[in-house]
């Protein structure tokens, strides 16, 4: 059995690390370099990093930023934001990150997944998708809608047929960006995470609402994900990665102690 991740999530703006909630009420915290350089001594798992205004600006990602923290990490380092072409990912890999992440460009362009996957391997393309509870219609059995530009576009598209459709064309991970739980610290959206798990065969990152360690330890079970990011948690020091370990570990969840 593979040990379960606990990833740290770096949202940047304006090359500053930013927090919101609910994708809005975004406000400037503190130095993504730092922060990432911290967390890593820390030992967590892996990191990510969106650029969460690149899309909705119709901008190319932060490269500095991304080098800067790439140069402090030696664990697996994700990046998003503004990533339309295989030519943007291509810049970001030769800029330190192992992996991308794909997501409005994706959904307006499906075949950027199957070009990215062919050019550098499925275990580097992740698809990112920020995904709005919704009534259950035709359009979206699943009750879960896809959204573009940092949660400011609805797209009619059945959140659980876009996984799928994202794992047929090569993506080798699924980030869940909850919009209704990103930020509340209430919980991750267990039902969400679940669906997603038992819709495809590739790892799932849950994302958006930890808010204590026993909010990991029920996506990781009971939500059926791989991974879980955490942003709010560490970033206004409510706990550290050594308690999260410790807290999982104890209640039988594998992990990487450090």
């Amino acid at each position: 059995m593979l040990s379960k991740r606990i990833i740290a999530c770096l949202d940047v703006r304006d090359g500053k690390l930013a927090k919101s909630v609910k994708f809005v009420d975004t406000h400037d915290i503190g130095d993504p370099v730092e922060t990432a350089r911290r967390y890593y001594e820390a030992g967590i798992d892996e990191l990510v990093f969106y650029d969460i205004t690149a899309s909705s600006d119709h901008r190319d990602i932060l490269l500095d930023v991304v080098s800067a923290v790439a140069a402090q990490v030696f664990i697996p380092f994700s990046v998003g934001g503004g990533l339309r072409t295989v030519e943007d990912c291509s810049k970001v890999l030769l800029a330190g990150a192992e992996k991308v992440n794909v997501n409005t460009a994706a959904v307006q362009n499906p075949q950027l997944i199957a070009e990215a996957s062919r050019a550098f391997g499925a275990q580097c393309v992740v698809l990112s998708m920020d995904v709005l509870a919704v009534p259950h219609s035709v359009a979206a059995p699943s009750g879960y809608e896809i959204v573009t530009h940092g949660g400011r576009n609805r797209t009619g598209i059945d959140a659980l047929a876009w996984a799928r459709r994202g794992e047929e064309l090569g993506a080798g991970e699924l980030v869940v960006n909850s919009i209704d739980a990103d930020g509340t610290q209430e919980g991750y959206e267990i039902n969400l995470t679940r669906k997603m798990a038992e819709a495809v065969r590739i790892p799932v990152i849950a994302s958006g609402g930890g808010g204590k360690a026993e909010h990991l330890y029920q996506v990781l079970t009971a939500g059926k994900a791989d991974a879980a990011l955490v942003a709010s948690l560490l970033h206004y020091g409510i706990t550290t990665v050594a308690e999260l370990k410790k807290y999982l570990d104890q209640k039988g969840v594998k992990v990487r102690m450090t």
